[in-house]
């Protein structure tokens, strides 16, 4: 009992020493240090025997997987192990070459078992038999096989190499096109690759084979030649009995390397000689044999009338004409199954379409751009497509806005004129405009004339003065200082604009829904604790509508959730909601408004206005509303109006600064004559924006 504690370190060790063995890297370099102890060292016959049916079904693995495999590639390490059986032919042909030499004149089982029965099997009662079919086999190796599957190698690599441009330039071009994704590109390029590399080394893996039976054929010269000697002179062997024994094991000994290399020869050739070809070895050969039945059929028919011919025997041929006529018969009858199932799919596709449910008539687009015939190269022409720009639209509008833009369905509409395009929100115009198609529009920013030479237009965004010009005054256009755009360009910005200002309608319930939903997780607790408890979904619809209405960002829907908890404590009144929303977004619409150096331009609302304003309010909650004067309307649209166009004059942009309590008031007047004037409060200026009060109103 005293010893145990001793054994279970032992017992570790050899768990250790076995897990070392097991690894693959370590097993590979040790198999390889054991090839190279065959030449070098003497081996016992039972190693050369266990050796030798190692080497022989190896050689059998790798033409079964040949066999069944689909694509070369998918054996790319086929180099290395025809390297490596090679190799290990080698070795063993050494190592039972060195007990042939030594131990020959025992009987003809000096070399091993395997090579005793292999010898025998072959020869049998007859030397010149067996020397004889052993020559046919390294003949049949070395010039045959090894030498049309090493050309092929040799031809498939040199092609390979040479089609490797233009096959890159060809994946570049379907990525380009969008035909594939970067990740297609990237396996089809790691592909192409693979395949320079694997048949560049297979060219040089094919001398290897060649190499095998070469040194094969020297070998077995020698074992012969060297065996009589040394029998005969060394071992006082008769010249009878040392032709017999080293005659049986030197063939032995060469068939027992020369067939494994004439196997894994055989499966050189065709694994090199399937490049193209999809599919294992069985499917592919039969579906080309089969693919033209009367070929089998006629086939059949020629080895019948063989068979029938005196003197021939008529079983095999008759058999064989059997065979091929079945194939012929299994192929008609499957190609047309194959036509018919083909004809079946045409009458399906000419069949009239049934009837459309009259639910589809329900179905509303939601934002639709119509194309007069003439624009459509828009759509389908080469270079800047506007469905392009349409999709980069929608990006924008997602970074810019956080609102993720529908899809924009662009159709023609042949009552159009040729050249005009209209915009549709929910199937009702929104917007229409004319572009041409190939030309280019420019504007003078300063309002002034185009000197150039073309046809005179209206910008249909914003309806500034225009011209359409030929593209080969691009140049000159920018070298004047003028704005040019295209025609794809023209409609994505009249499209952007028109969308901005019917956001508010697009901002539907199941849009809302999608916000919250998409929302990141860290941000799910937010939601819950405000959603539906303090503000129903559609509550929050109405907010996000409001901001959206006057441009403001809905991307930071957390800030927007937290001003909304914050306030629904002590109202459920939407409008008021808003505004404090708006507040929590100060530095957002300081930043947003803020000129190119970082300043926020002011204008102000004069006290008599501001008095003038709150004594127009009437009503509590839900149902205040503004019942100003119309004389005092008027008055103030004149001034607003005549202030901002001067400030214009200047090329300044300033933002109308109102107290809280009335700016969604003074807002809902302006932006029926001005939208684009921008109405803040107090409140809504950060304390760290930088501010420049221009004026009084």
């Amino acid at each position: 009992m005293a010893n145990l504690p001793a054994a279970a370190p032992s017992a570790g060790s050899a768990r250790s020493i076995a897990a070392i063995f097991l690894r693959g890297d370590i097993a590979l370099a040790l198999g390889i240090v054991c090839i190279l102890l065959f030449m070098l060292v003497p081996m016992p016959t039972w190693i050369v025997d266990a050796g030798l049916s190692l080497s022989i079904t190896l050689s059998v693995m790798i033409l079964m997987i040949v066999l069944f495999i689909q694509a070369p590639l998918e054996f790319s390490t086929f180099p290395t192990v025809l390297l490596i059986s090679t190799a290990l032919r080698l070795g063993l042909n050494i190592a039972s070459t060195r007990l042939v030499l030594s131990h020959g004149h025992e009987g003809t089982d000096a070399a091993g078992h395997v090579i005793e029965a292999f010898g025998s099997f072959i020869i049998q009662d007859s030397y010149v038999v067996g020397g004889i079919v052993f020559a046919i086999l390294v003949i049949v190796n070395f010039v045959v096989i090894t030498k049309g599957s090493g050309r092929i190698a040799e031809v498939a690599a040199r092609f390979t190499l040479d089609a490797m441009p233009g096959k890159q330039m060809a994946i570049d071009a379907d990525l380009s096109a969008g035909l594939i994704t970067e990740d297609d590109a990237k396996k089809r390029r790691s592909n192409l690759e693979q395949e320079s590399t694997f048949f560049g080394a297979m060219d040089g893996a094919a001398k290897f084979v060649r190499g095998d039976a070469v040194a094969g054929l020297l070998i077995v010269f020698i074992n012969v030649v060297g065996g009589i000697i040394i029998g005969t002179v060394s071992k006082g062997l008769s010249l009878a009995d040392a032709a017999a024994t080293y005659t049986i094991l030197t063939i032995g000994d060469g068939l027992v390397t020369q067939i494994p290399a004439l196997v894994v020869s055989v499966a050189a050739g065709l694994l090199v000689s399937k490049a193209g070809i999809e599919g294992s070895a069985d499917k592919a050969l039969y579906t080309q044999f089969s693919r033209y039945p009367r070929a089998m059929a006629i086939s059949s028919v020629l080895m019948v009338i063989m068979g029938l011919l005196p003197g021939i025997p008529a079983p095999p041929f008759l058999v064989l004409g059997a065979v091929a006529g079945g194939i012929a018969f299994m192929s008609t009858r499957r190609q047309k199954i194959e036509a018919d199932a083909a004809e079946e799919q045409i009458r399906e596709a000419k069949a009239p379409p049934a009837e459309e449910p009259i639910s589809r008539a329900l179905a509303m687009d939601t934002i639709r751009l119509e194309l007069g015939y003439g624009l459509l190269p828009l759509v389908q022409g080469e270079g800047t497509k506007l469905t392009d720009q349409i999709k980069g639209l929608r990006r924008q509008l997602a970074e810019d806005m956080g609102y993720v833009l529908p899809a924009v369905r662009i159709q023609d509409n042949l009552q159009l004129p040729a050249s005009t395009y209209v915009v549709k929100i929910k199937e009702i115009e929104s917007g229409r405009g004319e572009v041409r198609p190939g030309m280019l529009m420019c504007m003078d920013p300063s309002g002034a004339a185009i000197t150039l030479p073309g046809e005179s237009t209206v910008e249909p965004t914003f309806g500034l003065p225009a011209m359409w010009i030929d593209a080969q005054y691009r140049e000159e256009a920018h070298f004047r200082g003028y704005t040019v755009v295209d025609a794809p360009t023209v409609v994505t910005t009249h499209l952007t604009e028109i969308v901005k200002d019917n956001m508010s309608d697009l901002m539907s319930y199941a849009e809302t829904q999608k916000l919250l939903d998409e929302i990141p997780k860290e941000y799910q607790k937010l939601v819950a604790d405000v959603i539906p408890s303090q503000l129903s979904v559609g509550g929050l619809q109405r907010i996000l509508q409001n901001l959206v209405s006057e441009r403001v960002s809905v991307r930071d829907l957390p800030a927007i959730l937290e001003g909304i908890s914050e306030a629904a404590a002590h109202t459920r009144n939407v409008a008021l909601i808003t505004e404090h929303v708006r507040s929590r977004l100060a530095r957002q619409l300081c930043d947003a408004h803020a000129n190119a150096h970082g300043v926020l331009p002011l204008l102000t609302l004069s006290p008599e206005w501001e008095q003038n304003f709150a004594e127009a309010l009437i009503g509590e909650g839900e149902d205040r509303q503004l019942a100003m004067p119309p004389t005092h309307l008027q008055e103030f649209i004149r001034r607003v109006r005549e202030l901002f166009d001067k400030m214009a004059q200047t090329g300044e942009s300033p933002v109308l600064l109102t107290s809280p309590g009335i700016r969604p008031y003074v807002r809902s007047v302006v932006e029926r004559f001005r939208p684009q004037t921008v109405v803040m409060s107090q409140n809504e200026i950060h304390p760290k924006a930088k501010i420049r009060t221009l004026g009084q109103l």
